[in-house]
């Protein structure tokens, strides 16, 4: 289910798209200004962003170009303004589509799903390759590069290192890699630790890509500064 985020300082706006949107089988999560919005995508994956220009603490405008660098997935803003400069000043800082209030239901949706749309067909592209900060992994030809350099991995740590970078950004319990990687419900959890640990080995020593979150499970990281 793609998830959509929905920032406006208009709750009564907010609620009324996500009621429309989660209608049509989207998973929704509303922030009610432009900080909140920046740490929420920070801290989350979201499928697609849509946002208002007019915000009181910071404006759309403002979030966009900041978040632009950390999210590929489109951003559509959605606004009472209607003027032509706003419309290219949100562009150039990197908004996909420009909806204005008060809108159509039907049109909101469309729009939002040709770009849900386009954004698959684009990422179904590119989905063989994945790379983060000095590591690369191809799953076409099942090969791992660090610092340019081929790495040999396992079977299974290859399709475990495959599941963290797919998901990076995102805590992961050792259930839920478990279950991904290994296909199975039962077994012994120990076995994601012990090749979390021969990851680490292989490729992070330093432990600067998979982390441990106590108590929780491994993240791998969205990005290395």
């Amino acid at each position: 289910m793609e998830k959509i985020l929905i920032v406006d300082d208009e709750n009564d706006i907010a609620e009324l798209i996500s009621d429309i949107l989660e209608d049509e089988g989207y998973d929704t999560v509303i922030a009610n200004n432009g900080i909140d919005a920046i740490e929420k995508i920070e801290k989350d994956n979201f499928d697609l962003i849509l946002l208002d220009i007019m915000m009181p603490d910071i404006s759309g405008t403002e979030v966009c170009a900041k978040i632009r660098n950390q999210t590929s997935s489109p951003i559509i803003f959605v606004t009472a303004k209607t003027n032509l400069t706003s419309k290219l000043v949100g562009f150039e800082v990197g908004a996909d589509d420009y909806i204005t209030k008060p809108f159509v239901n039907e049109e909101l949706v469309a729009r939002v799903k040709a770009h849900l749309r386009r954004n698959e067909r684009i990422h179904s592209k590119k989905s063989n390759n994945i790379s983060i900060g000095d590591i690369k992994l191809n799953k076409e030809s099942f090969e791992v590069y660090k610092n340019n350099e081929l790495v040999t991995l396992s079977t299974k740590e290859f399709e475990l290192l495959c599941y963290l970078m797919e998901n990076a950004g995102i805590v992961l319990s050792k259930e839920q890699i478990y279950q991904s990687v290994w296909k199975n419900n039962y077994g012994d959890l120990g076995t994601v630790a012990v090749n979390i640990k021969s990851l680490r080995n292989k490729l992070d020593q330093d432990e600067k890509y998979i982390k441990t979150i106590w108590g929780m499970g491994y993240k791998f990281v969205k990005e290395i500064s």
